[in-house]
């Protein structure tokens, strides 16, 4: 039996249909750091360096007026905003080579596709090592790196009281994010799992159950090294990202190969959002 013969072009048209849409979708789930921080911004991104901007109101000064003195007038103050610019200048890939099209035309119709998994983790593996790269916590007093060997309650009081401290906004929520070695520290406290000190109705983000204590949602991210945490309030890092990733399929005959190259590439880019600095902790061993 004959067997169909797929060109380059074609090939690419049914990867882009496929998978663009599913595979933004899991980008965001499974990339922990980048799923939290704030991507919300002006603009528009079609092209890497594209720039887009952040921008803050600030707060009037205001005044206390007393009657009889001064109240019957105000001083008004002009309208002031702090603004980021944001440069999408990062590109994440990942690629495979192929000596025939049959492997790659037998997955794509299926969601579960094991070089589509494999392109994703190499794609957000990519974003989430560059987001902590970023990772610069204020270093003046108060100092917002902490040194600890246990994540245990009087630990977790401390961060929370430099978020408070720092003034962080709560409507977004606050995180706090732990390598393997500082969550089994917590799930071995019992003052911070029990069920008769702490709620037992947990949401659910990324497939974790998230653990609320002290005020922060706290997830585990195996992707840290040993003893390393970092809590933050969303705004502390601002993160871009083009609407959908971009699919490649070519041959390699160009290159005196026989096969195709299948490649997808991810635009985007971060920046530590306005007092960034003051908006996230560190905590390490050392």
């Amino acid at each position: 039996m004959a067997v169909t013969q797929y060109s380059a072009a074609e090939i690419q048209a049914l990867v882009v249909e496929a998978w663009s849409d599913i595979f933004m979708q899991e980008l965001r789930e499974k990339l922990m750091l980048g799923a939290l921080v704030n991507k919300d911004y002006s603009g528009q991104i079609s092209n890497l360096g594209d720039s887009v901007k952040v921008s803050q109101i600030n707060a009037p000064t205001g005044q206390l007026l007393t009657v009889g003195v001064d109240a019957d007038s105000f001083d008004s103050e002009a309208l002031s905003s702090t603004q980021v610019e944001v440069k999408a200048d990062k590109r994440a890939v990942a690629s495979y080579e192929f000596e025939d099209t049959v492997q790659l035309m037998t997955q794509l119709g299926n969601k579960d596709s094991e070089i589509r998994a494999a392109l994703l983790f190499a794609v957000s593996k990519q974003i989430n090592d560059y987001l902590y790269t970023l990772v610069a916590p204020s270093a003046s007093a108060p100092d917002h790196v902490l040194i600890s060997s246990d994540m245990n309650a009087a630990q977790i009081a401390a961060i929370r009281k430099l978020a408070a401290q720092a003034k962080w906004d709560k409507s977004k929520g606050w995180w706090l994010l732990c390598d393997p070695s500082y969550y089994s520290d917590i799930l071995n406290a019992q003052t911070l799992t029990s069920q008769d000190y702490v709620g037992g109705d947990l949401p659910i983000v990324g497939g974790q159950v998230v653990n609320k204590r002290f005020g922060f949602n706290i997830l585990e991210d195996d992707s840290r090294p040993e003893d390393y945490a970092i809590a933050f309030h969303p705004d502390f890092m601002h993160l871009v990202m083009k609407t959908q990733p971009t699919f490649k399929v070519s041959d390699l005959h160009s290159h005196k190969k026989f096969g195709y190259v299948i490649s997808v590439d991810q635009i985007f880019g971060a920046k530590l959002g306005i007092q960034g600095a003051l908006k996230h902790i560190k905590v390490t061993a050392s």
